[in-house]
């Protein structure tokens, strides 16, 4: 059984209502709460970008070129290796274009899979053009409607602490999504999506091609 639901995971805080933090900082925390073997897919653009600036693990996988498949990918690897837990770094544009993946995430309900949206309302690295949760769509609504129930606005830093320790320490899935800033990634990923691949690999304990 997980854990009862938090004021913040009842919906009580909602996307307007929550602190706009740095998603760099936040990632550093999240970072910081890793064990060893956690696996961590960040999807393409800022999300990734950050989570190579918190240093290089080799159970970190970077997304390159195409928007929406973090969390797919974490998804498998959740499935694939069910004593690992899997965190998917997934920003609200993307997610927007592959929303039928939280209804997929329901469905075969991983117990080891987190989810941590960024939303900043745009679509940053294509020009910041808005997206459609910077209007009216709020992404835990829909992620709870799709089946995740413990999905949750992180309402400041401190309570992302505590939505992060909660999902490493119990039962998923679950999403956390956090409103972050307009400020760019402080570093850019190593583009060989080959090296990103057989690093990745073997980081999961998987024999690599190139092995």
């Amino acid at each position: 059984m997980s854990s009862p639901m938090t004021h913040s995971q009842t919906g009580a805080i909602g996307a307007h209502n929550a602190k706009v933090m740095n998603r760099f900082d936040l990632t550093k925390r999240l970072v910081g709460r890793l064990k060893h073997d956690e696996a961590v897919i960040g999807g393409i653009g800022n999300a990734n970008f950050d989570l190579w600036a918190c240093g290089q693990r080799p159970q970190n996988f970077y997304m390159l070129g195409s928007m929406g498949l973090a969390i797919p990918i974490a998804l498998g690897v959740a499935i694939a290796q069910p004593k690992r837990h899997v965190i998917a770094l997934e920003g609200d544009g993307s997610l927007l274009m592959q929303l039928g993946c939280l209804a997929t995430v329901a469905m075969r309900a991983p117990k080891n899979l987190t989810i941590v949206l960024w939303d900043n309302g745009i679509y940053q690295i294509t020009g910041s053009q808005p997206t459609a949760s910077a209007a009216t769509a709020d992404l835990t609504a829909i992620a709870r409607g799709a089946g995740i129930a413990n999905s949750a606005w992180a309402a400041d830093e401190d309570d992302f602490d505590r939505l992060v320790a909660a999902a490493l320490n119990d039962r998923g899935p679950r999403l956390i999504a956090a409103r972050i800033d307009h400020k760019p990634a402080v570093a850019t990923t190593d583009r060989d999506p080959v090296q990103i691949r057989e690093r990745f690999m073997r980081g999961l304990g998987a024999k690599s091609s190139a092995a």
